[in-house]
C-alpha cells in the first residue's frame, strides 16, 4: 500500500516536473535572451557593447535546426568565395527549408546586393524586419538601399531605426548625420 502511494506521488511530481520544462521550451528562451541582448544594446551607456553586438548577431544566426544552420554556412562561404549564384541558391533553399527564420533571409539579401538585384534585396530586407523588426543590420540595409534609390527622407528614417536600436555604432551616426543635412532633417 505504501508503495503504490509513493509510486502516484512521485508520479505526480515527474508530470508536475515534465510539464515545466516542456513549457520552457527554446524558442522561449532564445527570445528572452534576444529581449535582453536588444535592450542592453539599445542603453547608450553601455560599454561592452561589442561583445553583446556579437552575442546577439550569434543569437540570431541560431535558427534550431542543423540542416537550415547548414545551408546558412555554405550560403555564407559561397558568398567569402564571391560565388554569389550558388550563394543564392543555398539561401534559397534556407528560407524556403526555414521561412520564419530571419537570418535566412538577412543572408540571402547580402546575396542579392552582391549580384546588384536591389529589387530581390529589398523584398528579402522586409520579410528579415517582419520576423525580427529590431534587426539593427536589415534597418541599416535597408537604409543603404533607399540612399540609393534617391530616396532621402526614407532612407533617414531606416537609419535612425537602426541607431535607436544600435546607437554604438559610428556609419549609423554618420549616416544619420549626413541624411540630417542633406535633407534638412532634424535629430531625434
Amino acid at each position: 500500500m505504501t508503495m503504490r502511494i509513493l509510486t502516484r506521488s512521485y508520479n505526480r511530481v515527474v508530470t508536475a516536473a515534465m510539464a515545466v520544462c516542456l513549457s520552457l521550451s527554446p524558442v522561449t528562451a532564445a527570445a528572452d535572451t534576444l529581449d535582453d541582448l536588444f535592450a542592453r544594446l539599445s542603453d547608450p551607456g553601455t560599454r561592452n557593447w561589442q561583445t553583446v553586438e556579437r552575442d546577439l548577431e550569434i543569437q540570431l544566426s541560431l535558427s534550431g535546426s542543423a540542416s537550415a544552420d547548414l545551408l546558412l554556412r555554405r550560403g555564407e562561404a559561397a558568398m567569402e568565395e564571391q560565388d554569389i549564384e550558388a550563394a543564392i541558391d543555398h539561401l534559397t533553399a534556407l528560407t524556403d527549408h526555414a521561412p520564419d527564420f530571419a537570418e535566412g533571409w538577412n543572408a540571402r539579401a547580402a546575396a542579392y546586393l552582391m549580384a546588384g538585384l536591389h529589387g530581390p534585396a529589398m523584398e528579402d530586407l522586409r520579410q528579415v524586419l517582419v520576423l525580427e523588426p529590431r534587426h539593427y543590420g536589415a534597418l541599416a540595409g535597408l537604409g543603404a538601399l533607399l540612399e540609393d534609390q534617391g530616396r532621402p527622407e526614407a532612407a533617414l528614417a531606416a537609419f535612425r531605426e537602426a541607431l535607436a536600436i544600435h546607437p554604438h555604432r559610428p556609419e549609423l551616426q554618420s549616416a544619420v548625420a549626413r541624411l540630417q543635412r542633406s535633407t534638412g532633417g532634424t535629430s531625434l
